[in-house]
């Protein structure tokens, strides 16, 4: 029941996933960060298969940094959609990852992006875009609240509906979010909104 969804703001662009890591009827942890920082700009956040879903955002992860390293420059937000998107594409043919991708990023020149692109490679840019079960709602909580041009303030009022709304309709809904948001400081954790938090482990 996993939930990924994001939007762009006014300078800046935000990105929720729920921490569950979950396999059949078992909740293995409830604090699994979903949400990668790429490079200093730019944050991937991924919902799939468990596997599927490390490997390859570490994957594109070291792969950005590699480029960086040996051209002496970042991608943009555009080119590391667009790279991302055409290993997918590649691994649909031979080995496909079953992950879905919300990549947000911030460039000087063209500010705050936020790519959609999904396990079969299909790549947009959009303004707002969820995975997963919690997509009905959170898509649903965007189309009516969301607006071009929002701050801070309100872009986070806004993901707390979608986060209040999971929680009640969502049958087997996740109880952690963590929200990361990047801008022209850099990427960066923002928030978690808990509800249940991992218990210790009790020494024997």
């Amino acid at each position: 029941m996993e939930c990924v969804f994001g939007l762009v703001g006014n300078g800046f662009a935000i990105v929720v996933a729920d921490t569950s890591a979950v396999h059949s009827i078992l909740v293995h942890k409830s604090n699994e960060d979903k949400i990668m920082v790429l490079d200093s700009h730019k944050l991937i956040a991924a919902s799939g298969e468990s596997g599927d879903r490390v490997q390859f955002t570490e994957y594109i992860q070291k792969n950005v940094a590699l480029y960086q390293f040996r051209n002496g420059i970042p991608l943009t937000t555009a080119a590391a959609a667009n790279f991302t998107r055409g290993e997918l594409a590649t691994a649909l043919r031979k080995n496909p990852y079953f992950v879905n991708i919300l990549l947000a990023g911030y460039d000087k020149e063209t500010g705050p992006s936020l790519y959609y692109i999904d396990y079969i490679a299909t790549l947009h840019k959009v303004d707002k875009g969820a995975f997963g079960y919690g997509s009905y709602f959170s898509l649903s909580m965007m189309d009516r609240h969301y607006h071009s041009g929002m701050t801070v303030e309100e872009a986070i009022d806004l993901v707390d509906k979608c986060i209040v709304e999971i929680r009640s309709r969502l049958v087997v809904a996740p109880p952690n979010f963590v929200i990361k948001i990047v801008d022209k400081d850099g990427a960066r954790e923002y928030a978690w909104r808990e509800s249940v938090k991992d218990a210790a482990v009790a020494s024997a």
